[in-house]
C-alpha cells in the first residue's frame, strides 16, 4: 500500500483516478490546485471545479485539501504565455502547467507531506520495463490520449507518477463514475485555456492579452516578392501556419510563414513553404535518456495531431515526410519510431521551419 495524493481537478477523469487508487488499497488524499486568481469560467481554475472536487472527495470518503499555487502559476504559465505572444511565438500553457505546477510544485509538496505517489486523471500509461525503469506510453483510448501534454516529464517525475485511468477508455471512465455515483459522472470535458475567460477563439484571447500588453496592427507581405497584401489587426495574435483571418485577397491560399512582431510584419506564402528544412528544438527533455542524433522517431506537434516521421539531429529534428504548421513556441513530442506508442521526450520549436537548413 502506498500513500497517494490525487490531483482532483473537478473533472470526471481525476475523480475516477481517486476511486481506482482507493480500490487498489492505497491510502488516498485528494488535493485541488488553486492556480488562477483572476476571472475564469472554464477549465480547471474555476470556483465550481474546486467545489466539484470537494464533493467527489466527500463521496469517496477521503480528505481533501486546496493548495494555493497562484504565484507559481502566474510566474511559470501566465507570464510566459503573454511574453510568447509579444514575441510572435505560439505558447502551450497546458504543457507548461504540467511541467512546472502539476509535476514540479505538486510533486515537491507531496514529497514534503510524506506521499509516495501523485495520481492524476491523464489518459496515458506508465509502464516499467524489465529493468524497472518507468516508461511513458499512450493511453488505451487513442481518441483521448494525453501523452503529448505529459511529454515534457523526466525520469524523477515518472518514478512517482500514478495514472489509474490510462488503461480505460473514456466511455469506461464515465460508466464507472456513474456506477460509483460520483458528482462529475456527466460533466463535460474542459477544452479551453483555463485562465482565458469567455470561451475559445481569438476574441477571448485578445481580450485577455489586451489586459496585460499592447497589441499592434501589422502588414501582411508576400514572402517571394515582399509585396504588401493587407493588414492584420494584431500581429501578436497571428501564428505560423495560420491561413484564416489574414485579410488578404490573392490567387491561391496563403499561410503564415513568419511573424515579426518588432517589425509589425506577417510573412505569408504557399503551403509547401511550411515544410522545409530542419526544425530546431530548445528546452529539450527526455523521459528515460537522451536520444542519439540520427535516431528515427515519430513526432506529434499538437495534443490530438497525427504522427510524422523524423530523424533527430544535434539541435532538433529533421522531418522525413510532410510536417507543417509548427510555430515557434509549440511543443514537439518525440515518440518511438516503430509504433509511436512510447514517449521519448519533447522540445519546444524555436524557429519556423522555413529556411532552417
Amino acid at each position: 500500500m502506498a500513500r497517494v495524493l490525487v490531483a482532483l481537478s473537478g473533472g470526471v477523469d481525476s475523480s475516477v483516478a481517486a476511486a481506482l487508487a482507493l480500490e487498489a488499497g492505497h491510502d488516498v488524499v485528494g488535493a485541488t490546485m488553486k492556480l488562477w486568481g483572476g476571472r475564469s469560467d472554464s477549465g480547471c481554475c474555476s470556483v465550481s471545479d474546486v467545489e466539484d472536487a470537494r464533493r467527489v472527495a466527500n463521496r469517496l470518503g477521503i480528505d481533501h485539501h486546496v493548495f494555493n499555487f497562484t504565484e507559481e502559476f502566474d510566474r511559470h504559465v501566465v507570464e510566459p504565455y503573454v511574453r510568447a505572444h509579444a514575441s510572435g511565438a505560439t505558447p502551450n500553457p497546458c504543457i507548461e502547467c504540467n511541467r512546472h505546477l502539476k509535476f514540479d510544485s505538486l510533486l515537491e509538496r507531496a514529497g514534503r507531506l510524506g506521499f509516495d505517489l501523485v495520481a492524476t486523471g491523464h489518459h496515458a500509461r506508465v509502464r516499467r520495463d524489465a529493468s524497472g525503469t518507468p516508461r511513458l506510453r499512450r493511453g488505451l483510448d487513442a481518441r483521448k490520449d494525453q501523452s503529448y501534454v505529459l511529454s515534457c516529464l523526466t525520469p524523477p517525475a515518472l518514478e512517482r507518477l500514478f495514472l489509474p485511468v490510462g488503461e480505460l477508455t473514456k466511455a469506461e471512465v464515465r460508466s464507472l463514475a456513474t456506477t460509483l455515483r460520483l458528482p462529475t459522472a456527466a460533466k463535460a470535458d474542459s477544452q479551453d485555456v483555463c485562465f482565458v475567460a469567455g470561451g475559445a477563439g481569438a476574441a477571448a484571447r485578445r481580450r485577455f492579452l489586451e489586459s496585460r500588453m499592447e497589441l499592434h496592427p501589422g502588414v501582411v507581405v508576400e514572402a517571394r516578392t515582399g509585396a504588401a497584401l493587407g493588414e492584420v489587426a494584431a500581429v501578436e495574435l497571428v501564428t505560423v501556419g495560420q491561413r484564416r483571418g489574414l485579410n488578404v485577397a490573392v490567387d491561391g491560399r496563403r499561410f503564415v510563414l513568419e511573424v515579426d512582431v518588432a517589425a509589425r510584419r506577417v510573412v505569408v506564402g504557399p503551403e509547401q513553404a511550411l515544410c522545409e528544412g530542419e526544425l530546431p528544438l530548445e528546452h529539450r527533455s527526455w523521459t528515460v535518456a537522451p536520444v542519439d542524433p540520427g535516431t528515427r522517431v515519430l513526432v506529434q506537434v499538437s495534443a490530438h495531431g497525427g504522427l510524422a516521421p523524423a530523424e533527430t539531429t544535434i539541435g532538433g529534428v529533421r522531418p522525413l515526410g510532410p510536417l507543417r504548421s509548427v510555430a515557434p513556441g509549440q511543443t514537439v513530442a518525440l515518440y518511438d519510431g516503430e509504433t509511436g506508442e512510447e514517449v521519448l521526450g519533447a522540445g519546444v520549436a524555436s524557429l519556423p521551419m522555413r529556411g532552417a537548413a
